[in-house]
């Protein structure tokens, strides 16, 4: 099994590691800073280096559970020495639109009453669908400011593990209309947004809602009934 350090330290970039095994589909190491694409999240870019060598990670995937190094080149061997680097800028503007995307829901879901649906992104940008009924320009406005609101706060953004059985009792941690949590994952990760949110989730987020900066709603959209679209922008 590969060490995964994201789910734990989301600001960690860089880790030695050793290549257990090469594929068609990619590269496979004993430990990695890089977060497997999911949830919503891309995966992490950046690169390997080792002695001798280098190469472009150009995508992070997990297949059978297991998180996938894609690479845009000669791989290393198996057995290698490399230094697995992520790049971080993207990554840390993924974590920032994230945490964004959390802290959206929680505002959907205290002040209207209304769970996911949907959603993907991208850094800087994403898209989020509820289950509403209506949706506006007047509606996105509001919710821009009430988010805004929240993420001036600069709350505390907290990572927790609870056995499954104990986050499946809570309703309020499964903020998506379908559970999307496969049977074997337990305990299951939590984010905490101290004072507005708690979330079963997998994906990697800032420290502190100050840190996400100003977000602008820059579209709504109706996606069908009881399924409308918002999409966000970090200023």
């Amino acid at each position: 099994m590969t060490e995964e350090i994201a789910p734990i330290d989301a600001y960690a970039t860089t880790t030695p590691a050793t290549v257990a095994d090469v594929s068609e589909e990619g590269v496979v190491l004993d430990r990695t800073v890089f977060y497997a694409r999911g949830g919503g999240q891309p995966g992490d870019t950046g690169l390997l280096t080792w002695d001798g060598g280098q190469v472009r990670v150009v995508d992070t995937v997990r297949v059978k559970g297991v998180p996938i190094h894609v690479v845009d080149g000669e791989p290393p061997a198996p057995g290698t020495q490399v230094v697995a680097t992520i790049d971080w800028d993207r990554r840390h503007l993924l974590m920032r639109t994230h945490t964004a995307l959390h802290a959206l829901s929680a505002v959907i879901w205290r002040d209207f009453d209304a769970k996911v649906t949907g959603g993907n992104m991208e850094p800087g940008r994403a898209r989020m669908d509820f289950e509403l009924d209506a949706i506006s320009v007047e509606f996105g406005r509001e919710v821009e400011t009430r988010l805004n609101e929240e993420l001036a706060k600069d709350l505390p953004v907290r990572v927790l593990f609870l056995p499954r059985e104990e986050a499946l009792a809570d309703p309020d941690l499964i903020r998506t209309k379908v559970n999307l949590l496969p049977e074997f994952i337990d305990p299951i990760r939590i984010i905490e947004i101290e004072g507005l949110d708690k979330q079963a989730d997998g994906g990697t987020h800032v420290a502190s809602t100050g840190e996400v900066g100003p977000v602008r709603v820059v579209k709504t959209e109706s996606k069908g009934k009881g399924n409308k679209r918002m999409r966000i922008e970090l200023a």
